[in-house]
């Protein structure tokens, strides 16, 4: 029942580019997230001064038996416009009080839901202080944990980080991009490691880290960015949104592993 409702929604955004209205036509499935996002909201609010207030400023939809074909689309900027822009509009009305900086994050997984699991599910989080938090004992890192990069620990302080293989990437055109942390030693761990890997995002407004695939690949078989968080490995496929990076999380880059560190 999941898979069938995913593919209905995602043939709908594939086919609904040039508009909202037609996507909510289409896609009735997206009145059943928006209204899963509302109830999450309501059960997360309290009153002050005879109006609710919701205090958290990040809101995240969990998707269970996303195909990998399909797992770029829900992450995309089109879609997460329209719930987010839904989701401010429904508060706006019921006279709700939010944070400007309210936004919607779209979490997939191939995984189907076991028997009595949901296939929909909502979290609230206060994204903007936990950064403030955590940004008061310093910047983020990176610390190699396999293979051999031209540093072992990297400080993250600018709004984008390149990782890749070599220092610096030229294509026929002239020069490409510089690597921050770069795998340049020639071992089986490194040659794993793509010239144009991946890059990280520093938002200083937020204090969040987003981790953004930018290797080339054909399909989804094969993204060859991952994160392993809890135990639990979920891919990093190919969007301009990427990932957003929680301490503690172990980046895999093919075979070579950093671990991202914040606040530790």
């Amino acid at each position: 029942m999941a898979i069938n409702v995913i593919e209905k929604l995602g043939r709908a955004i594939f086919e609904s580019p040039f508009g909202a209205n037609r996507l909510a036509k289409d896609a009735p499935e997206l009145a059943e997230i928006r209204l899963a996002v509302l109830d999450a909201v309501k059960a997360k609010s309290h009153r002050v001064g005879g109006r609710n207030v919701f205090p958290f400023d990040l809101i995240v939809v969990r998707l269970l038996g996303v195909p990998d074909d399909q797992a770029p689309v829900f992450a995309s900027d089109f879609l997460i416009g329209y719930l987010t822009g839904e989701i401010k509009t429904a508060l706006t009305r019921s006279h709700f009080r939010f944070a400007d900086n309210l936004r919607v994050e779209i979490q997939t997984s191939r995984n189907l839901p076991a028997r009595g699991e949901a296939w929909l599910s909502v979290e609230t989080r206060l994204e903007h202080a936990q950064a403030e938090q955590a940004g008061t004992t310093g910047p983020a890192r990176l610390v190699v944990q396999h293979g051999t990069a031209n540093q072992p620990e990297l400080s993250i302080s600018k709004p984008r980080t390149n990782i890749g293989r070599t220092a610096e990437v030229f294509h026929s055109s002239g020069p490409s991009r510089r690597n921050d942390l770069a795998f340049t030693e020639e071992n089986e761990i490194n040659r794993s490691v793509s010239r144009e890997h991946a890059h990280i995002l520093y938002s200083p407004k937020s204090g969040t880290y987003r981790l953004v695939n930018d290797r080339y690949y054909k399909g989804d078989a094969n993204c060859g960015l991952w994160i392993v968080r809890d135990g639990l490995s979920q891919p990093v496929h190919r969007t301009p949104r990427g990932v957003l990076l929680k301490s503690g999380d172990e980046i895999h880059l093919g075979t070579a592993v950093v671990r991202f560190v914040n606040g530790d």
